[in-house]
């Protein structure tokens, strides 16, 4: 039995550090999405043995991969419920989304087996218990089971629903360098932080109201400036980017991938091409998305 699944990205439509904590990890407020780029996943439940094919380079096919840790979690989970079950199954990820860029791939990826080993096995564990599951594996992994936009607080475990978020489509940009998440924490200039003035309840007052939630206003990244700092193809590409689409660029998560907002497809379609062109020939990778709420 050989079941397809997609397995989405992600894009922060804000984020703000509001502290550190003192097991070095930050607590954060941000709005987070899933936007209609992904991965696919083909699981064959008829193997025996767990192992990971994976088409691109730069993904581990062993232990460390966060595909292989979920599956491990979920059958030792498993096992204090029923110790006759059998294990094992193998998984062959196609990727689109590209790894390490701030778009939640690797966590996309775990949620996604750990949901479909919960539907294989008769849903031994609730969304809330697996969500719980997921957070030993990263903090983006609980918003991916959640499945909704949200607002992410703690280290991005405590989701809140945001219903009525305003659809927009995207014109994505891989920049063509990693960020490293823990240089890039590690480097925030928490004056710049501090400084920041944000709506702890953005967007609250229309979701009580029914209305639609527009975000652009509320748009912003505490990481973005320190990323910049790091890795000048970030801040190279994001201005190269404003000029050519005439829109606001913002970075997603600890970086690299840059984006910005268009209501009209015929516009982001236009936009697309045009970064298409001036990216031809580079390390650069440009996509064309849209929300996936």
């Amino acid at each position: 039995m050989i079941k397809k699944l997609a397995s989405f990205a992600k894009i922060n439509l804000f984020l703000y550090v509001t502290g550190k904590r003192k097991d070095g990890y930050h607590n954060l407020h941000s709005l987070m999405t899933q936007i209609d780029l992904c991965d696919d996943l083909y699981i064959d439940f008829s193997q025996k043995e767990l192992s990971i094919l994976c088409d691109h380079p730069g993904v581990p096919e062993d232990e460390s991969n966060l595909v292989y840790k979920a599956a491990v979690l979920f059958y030792q989970s498993l096992k204090k419920i029923n110790s006759n079950i059998e294990k094992g199954f193998s998984i062959k990820i196609i990727k689109r989304i590209p790894p390490g860029r701030g778009l939640g791939g690797g966590s996309s990826n775990a949620a996604s087996v750990l949901m479909a080993l919960n539907t294989y096995y008769k849903t031994p564990f609730s969304k809330t218990e697996l969500m719980i599951l997921g957070a030993k594996l990263g903090a983006d992994v609980p918003f991916f089971i959640f499945g909704h936009p949200a607002i992410a607080r703690g280290i991005g475990e405590r989701l809140e629903k945001v219903d009525n978020l305003k659809f927009y489509h995207l014109v994505l940009c891989d920049p063509g360098v990693t960020a490293s998440t823990a240089m890039v924490y590690k480097n925030i200039d928490y004056r710049l932080t501090l400084n920041q003035k944000y709506n702890i309840y953005a967007g609250l007052n229309e979701q009580l109201l029914g209305l639609e939630f527009d975000v652009r206003d509320q748009m912003h990244n505490d990481l973005e400036e320190s990323a910049r700092r790091l890795y000048p193809e970030i801040k190279k590409t994001k201005e190269e980017m404003a000029v050519l689409l005439q829109r606001k660029v913002y970075m997603t998560g600890s970086g690299s991938s840059l984006f910005a907002l268009f209501s009209a497809r015929e516009n982001a379609q236009k936009g697309f091409e045009k970064l298409l062109k001036t990216c031809a020939g580079s390390k650069k990778k440009v996509f064309l998305s849209s929300f996936n709420s």
